[in-house]
């Protein structure tokens, strides 16, 4: 089967983490979610600004066939406290949900509940069908029980969940007139600009943050995203007693280690030593499970390099990865390759200094959603080369990764459909010519960066890129530690969406004229 690093549980603390990867000692290829699938969850404060409430709408499983189905219960959140109603035309935000609960991007989108008393809109959070509390057929065990029944957690009919349930609500609340903006990051970003393209009498404008659309087939180079985290090691920066450093060691540290790792793994009683040294809970089982636990935690470490402490996927202090860094480099003369990389991802794993011993091998939730959707229609190619990446070397191989799909659930990928389905192939003249009023925002540091729009087609498809932005910086709510290039950011953003509002309150006027 496609390998799988389980979700590490720390003794003293509970923490749901999955990636799916490849053994760096197989040529099978790797289905690699996005972050905040299980990660855990951070209710908004207690305020008006992020307040909600919960409901469900009774939403139609297959929007695409006219047989009966069963409904299935959608959660959605909603906030109307700011609203400034339907006889002002008051805006609607709507957040397309990601693969995870609801609650979580809600609880990380501050940004999005921020600009609602500025605009006095309506803000919705909408959860992705098969994810959370929003599961067909009655429970998660059912729904993912076969093909069968997972045979409709699909992109297309998420979006047609999110554009029945907004006509749904604005009929009943007389709120027609009403523009949407739709807001998303990393897969919720894709969802967002898709839905722009797909929708655009539902919705006005989207921004799409992190959201790698390009990142299919071989429109991007497929060494791209594996590339950029080991540029974010290769250049690591930081600061010893006001003393500036440039790492000069951390990427090559972190290379060998692989080597070092495979080899101790094959001699007798290696596994045992690798387990002493990572403080591993239990037995290990092959030095790949090891492989993985560590790649894990690089890949996480450069989606969220963020420039203050922050809680997304772990406890962190701010630019992880030069602490990392820092570790490995400021580690006594002497120390062995692998004492200095446990030093390194102990940061990630172990900021908090509450684990006792890390468990990598223990799956917690079992089958996810994300699984399906990368074995289906999400495929993803990527591959690591020697020269340029501090992983192991491999090359993505369909033939392997369509047999482990059909393995584990029966099924076969489709690689072209999502480009069929919402394009990605010269999409600088497709989006100049069809697109618009779309914000495709990315921090060079976030490794999805490489699979999405980095640069404006048209006045009206922008892209923001920020050099030290992490994934879906933006998104987050506004510190006092944001630096004024982020500001920068968000203010650019909200003028091109006070832009898009503006204009359709003019054009409204004009109807009402005539």
């Amino acid at each position: 089967m496609i390998h799988r690093l389980k979700k590490p549980v720390f003794r003293t603390l509970s923490f749901f983490l999955t990636i799916i990867s490849l053994l760096p000692s197989s040529q099978e290829s790797r289905r690699i979610p996005f972050p905040g699938k299980h990660s855990r969850l951070h209710k908004p404060p207690n305020t008006l600004l992020t307040t909600y409430e919960t409901r469900y709408f009774q939403q139609t499983l297959d929007h695409f066939s006219f047989n009966d189905r069963p409904k299935f219960p959608q959660r959605y959140l909603i906030n109307t406290h700011h609203w400034s109603g339907p006889s002002r035309m008051g805006p609607i935000f709507l957040y397309c949900g990601n693969e995870g609960d609801i609650e979580w991007f809600a609880a990380n989108s501050g940004f999005v509940w921020e600009l609602a008393p500025r605009f006095g809109a309506m803000v919705i959070f909408p959860e992705h069908r098969y994810y959370g509390k929003s599961m067909p057929y009655g429970s998660k065990d059912e729904a993912y029980k076969n093909a069968s029944t997972l045979a409709h957690l699909t992109a297309e009919q998420a979006l047609a969940d999110y554009a029945v349930l907004i006509t749904d609500l604005k009929r009943n609340l007389s709120a027609e007139a009403s523009p949407v903006i739709l807001f998303g990051g990393s897969y919720g970003g894709m969802l967002a600009a898709w839905m722009r393209l797909k929708y655009p009498h539902i919705a006005i404008g989207a921004l799409a943050s992190s959201a790698p659309v390009l990142q299919f087939e071989d429109i991007v180079t497929l060494e791209t995203y594996y590339n950029i985290v080991s540029n974010d090691f290769r250049v690591c920066k930081y600061s010893v007693s006001l003393i500036s450093f440039q790492s000069t060691s951390c990427f090559d540290t972190i290379k060998k280690s692989w080597d070092v790792i495979s080899s101790l793994g094959r001699k007798v009683n290696g596994l045992d030593h690798l387990a002493k040294t990572f403080h591993l809970c239990g037995k290990l089982r092959s030095s790949d499970d090891l492989y993985n636990w560590l790649e894990s935690a690089y890949s996480y470490l450069a989606m969220v390099d963020y420039p203050y402490p922050s809680e997304y996927e772990m406890p962190l202090p701010a630019h992880p990865i030069k602490e990392v860094c820092k570790a490995i480099d400021d580690s006594a003369d002497g120390t062995n390759v692998l004492d200095r990389i446990f030093k390194g991802v102990s940061v990630y794993y172990n900021y908090t200094g509450k684990a006792d011993c890390f468990e990598v091998d223990e799956d917690l939730d079992g089958m996810d959603g994300w699984d399906w959707q990368a074995c289906t229609e999400m495929v993803m190619p990527m591959s690591s080369d020697k020269n340029s990446s501090m992983f192991p070397e491999w090359a993505f191989n369909y033939t392997s990764y369509a047999e482990e799909c059909l393995n584990e659930f029966g099924v076969t990928p489709r690689p072209t459909w999502i480009t069929t389905e919402f394009g990605g192939h010269d999409y600088k003249s497709v989006l100049k010519t069809f697109g618009s009023n779309i914000i495709f925002s990315n921090g060079l540091l976030d490794p999805w960066s490489g699979g999405s729009v980095l640069e404006n087609i048209s006045d009206s498809v922008v892209a923001l890129v920020t050099e030290k932005g992490a994934h879906h910086l933006d998104l987050r709510g506004a510190t006092a530690d944001d630096p004024d290039w982020l500001v920068a950011q968000r203010a650019s953003e909200v003028k091109l969406i006070k832009g898009w509002i503006d204009d359709y309150y003019t054009t409204k006027k004009a109807v009402f004229k005539m």
